[in-house]
């Protein structure tokens, strides 16, 4: 999956701020709590996934056994885990567009569980959908090189804790794990395609495009990005996802400071520790004195250094695209986090002012508008 993100050192910063960003602990907690209380689509809805099925509608049409089936691997299934693991691609590590994943298939039924991201110009604001696939009503076939219905431990709350075994990206101990009756798999690994011999662990070029040879997941190719982050010390255990730490790093639990929205913020004002928080409302510098503030905005306004001050107040009301958490909580579909991470800044009942927040603000409610038209089969670009 990480093939699809900057190389390198890149590539793990990438994967930083992906898991600072793209699943924050308030989803994780509350669909945790609602499947765990049973409530596999409250769970869903608390991850931002749209589900699409009607287990009833399947009973009367299939049968029961089979709608039973399914609901019990629904309600193993933990979306925020689902979330942090789809693939992403880069420059800012936003979940691929116009996929179809495979997680669970009953191939007695001719059915498929699938997680579907919606294409750009959805523009979905990162949420993605749940449905069954069917081969022949339509819509993208799941794709080959991204099954993670051979790796449920990357979906499935009952099978996390296989990660730590599963992380490294060995190829050949991977294949014999999804396809142990495969004497030969294909690899894709960057540019090349590779035909892996399973027994004896060696690949070699291959030559030709065979479509009867299975395809060895892209889960199985690369290390696990949140193993490396690990090892390079980008990332603490506390970070991780609950379930993810639990494999990877086994004692540590997730810690997180409290948020006190209220708090001031102290900005180094020329050598100065100061204070600007909110005071009836509005941002203010709190330890500088109404006349000189008078003076260092007339200053400013004939062309003069603004008071550090001053100048943080201006870049939190006008200046959101400097402030890297609220874009990136924007960018990843988390619009409540964003305004969660303003209400940090200026505090729970200041009003915001127009200016680039806001619109961004409104720009991540158009999008989740955009994203129903088009589950409702309308493309709002025509």
């Amino acid at each position: 999956m990480q093939e699809h993100l900057a190389n390198g050192a890149t590539r793990l910063h990438v994967w930083r701020l992906v898991r600072a960003f793209a699943v924050p602990p308030p989803m994780i907690e509350t669909s945790t709590a609602r499947r765990a209380a049973g409530d596999w689509a409250g769970a869903c809805a608390a991850a931002h996934v749209d589900v699409d099925l009607n287990l009833r509608r399947l009973a009367r049409q299939r049968g029961p056994d089979l709608a039973a089936r399914i609901r019990a691997d629904l309600r193993h299934l933990a979306p925020d885990l689902l979330r942090w693991h789809l693939p992403r691609i880069g420059p800012d590590g936003l979940l691929r567009p116009g996929l179809t994943v495979a997680l669970a298939r009953y191939e007695d039924a001719g059915l498929t569980l699938v997680a579907r991201t919606p294409p750009a110009w959805a523009a979905g604001g990162q949420r993605f959908s749940l449905t069954l696939w069917d081969g022949e009503t339509g819509g993208r076939h799941p794709d080959r090189h991204f099954r993670l219905d051979l790796h449920r431990h990357l979906w499935d709350a009952r099978r996390a804790g296989e990660l730590r075994d599963r992380a490294a990206g060995d190829w050949a101990h991977e294949a014999r794990q999804v396809f142990p009756d495969a004497p030969t798999v294909l690899v894709k690994a960057g540019a090349r395609r590779l035909l892996l011999d399973v027994r004896a662990g060696a690949a070699r070029a291959a030559r030709s495009r065979d479509p009867r040879l299975p395809v060895l997941p892209h889960a199985s190719t690369w290390p696990a990005p949140d193993l490396e982050l690990l090892e390079e010390g980008l990332i603490e255990p506390g970070d991780l996802h609950p379930l993810v730490a639990a494999a990877l790093a086994p004692g540590h639990a997730r810690a997180r400071a409290p948020v006190r929205p209220g708090d001031a913020r102290i900005v180094d004002c020329r050598g100065t520790p100061h204070r600007i928080g909110l005071v009836g409302g509005v941002l203010c510098a709190l330890d500088h004195d109404p006349a000189q503030l008078r003076r260092e905005e007339l200053l400013a306004a004939l062309g003069g250094p603004p008071l550090p001050c001053l100048r943080a107040i201006d870049q939190a009301h006008r200046h959101p695209e400097d402030l890297d958490d609220v874009r990136a909580r924007l960018d990843h579909g988390d619009a409540a986090g964003a305004l969660a991470a303003v209400e940090d800044l200026l505090g729970p009942d200041a009003l915001l002012r127009a200016g680039a927040l806001r619109e961004a603000l409104e720009t991540a409610a158009e999008r989740r508008i955009r994203h129903g038209l088009f589950r409702a089969g309308l493309n709002p670009t025509r």
